[in-house]
């Protein structure tokens, strides 16, 4: 059951193993989530509608997480970034270039990327 005012989590992940079970942990955590293979699928959403947190891989065809990040801080400002990723040197990347995102390295627990985007929103609040 989605809950019309719970947080809408953008999430682009170019996997879809990875996409499939993150969107379903986030579901099932009471966010409503919106999946997009690639950065350059994300940009039509962010424009049309009312995000408030974009979880994106950073390594993806076409347009990268980071780009994508920067993207959605010119489209809708209000929306919290957070990256996930499985390479190390990227993460520090991001790091340098959204310093304000959270980058959350693969392996990771389910429990903790719930954790992480709950406290995303919590900071916001």
């Amino acid at each position: 059951m989605t809950v019309t005012n719970a947080p809408h989590i953008l999430l682009a992940e170019d996997e879809e193993a990875m996409r499939t079970y993150l969107e379903r942990a986030l579901t099932n955590a009471g966010y409503r989530v919106s999946a997009v293979d690639r950065g350059t699928e994300a940009i039509p959403l962010l424009e049309s509608g009312d995000f408030d947190l974009l979880l994106s891989d950073i390594v993806m065809p076409e347009m990268d997480g980071i780009e994508l990040a920067q993207r959605c801080a010119e489209i809708s400002p209000r929306t919290k970034v957070m990256f996930i990723t499985g390479f190390a040197a990227v993460s520090l990347r991001a790091s340098r270039e959204q310093p304000s995102a959270k980058v959350l390295s693969k392996p990771f627990h389910l429990r903790d990327l719930v954790l992480e985007v709950e406290r995303a929103f919590e900071e916001a609040g």
